[in-house]
């Protein structure tokens, strides 16, 4: 059995604006439907903690682990030094290093701004744009199309102790009353069961019901490498994409 008990969390509460271009407008008719499974994982099962066992710095770490896919899967696999993930975590999060105070997590929209601005450890962010949580079509594209989906999960106390995290019907044996906290992981895997995520170095398995119940923000990434490499996909509307963007003030 899992015990994710001692792990840190990180994901402030959400935050929107209403300039976050959303994904589901430049998915045209000519878009074939996403594929039944998808996966970016390249086979890696080791992906490093990211200090996220012993720092709230998930929003970071999540950003490391879309680094490693987008570059396992354009050429040779980098990954980001924990020390340059504090500095991150420092920047972009508030984190004042031996304050533990200071140690809250950080916003997800906050750090996609900031790295679209200002690049993530020498990687640039061309674009986001967010699928409805609830449109498990537009999910699946961001992931297929896009090599995975940055995302927040309101995470039960359940999930601490899960191999699979599911849904744990109220009163069930396994049952464990309350919320755990938000989490920022990235998700570079799908099947029809369900969607698999990055977090605490390792690959983690979320059902459907899973995602249906505690998924509450999500994001598709736009790397400028992965586009360079797999080009825009036929029925994607990046040409809309980037004249909205270049129209946001």
């Amino acid at each position: 059995m899992a015990d994710h008990s001692q792990m840190k969390l990180g994901r402030k509460a959400i935050k929107t604006d209403s300039r976050t271009l959303m994904l589901g407008k430049y998915l045209t008719p000519a878009l074939p439907p996403p594929p039944p499974t998808a996966d970016w994982t390249k086979g890696i099962t080791s992906w490093g903690m990211m200090m996220n066992d012993t720092l709230g710095c998930c929003t970071i770490a999540g950003a490391g682990h879309a680094i490693q896919v987008f570059t396992a899967n354009t050429g040779a696999e980098v990954t980001v030094p924990d020390s340059t993930i504090e500095t991150y975590y420092e920047q972009w999060d508030g984190y004042v290093p031996g304050n533990p105070k200071t140690d809250t997590g950080g916003v997800e929209l906050d750090v996609l701004n900031d790295w679209q601005k200002n690049g993530f450890a020498g990687n640039a962010l061309t674009a986001f744009a967010d699928p409805k949580v609830t449109n498990l079509v537009e999910v699946r594209q961001s992931i297929a199309l896009f090599g995975g989906v940055y995302i927040g999960l309101s995470l039960p106390l359940t999930a601490q102790t899960q191999d699979v995290w599911d849904v744990v019907p109220k009163g069930g044996a396994k049952a464990k009353a309350g919320s755990w906290g938000g989490h920022c992981v990235f998700v570079p895997k799908y099947d029809q069961k369900g969607f698999t995520c990055i977090t605490w170095g390792q690959l983690k398995v979320m059902t459907v019901a899973f995602w249906n119940k505690y998924c509450d923000e999500a994001h598709a990434l736009l790397a400028p490498a992965w586009l360079s490499a797999k080009g825009s996909p036929s029925g994607f509307n990046q040409a809309q994409l980037q004249a909205d963007l270049s129209a946001i003030v």
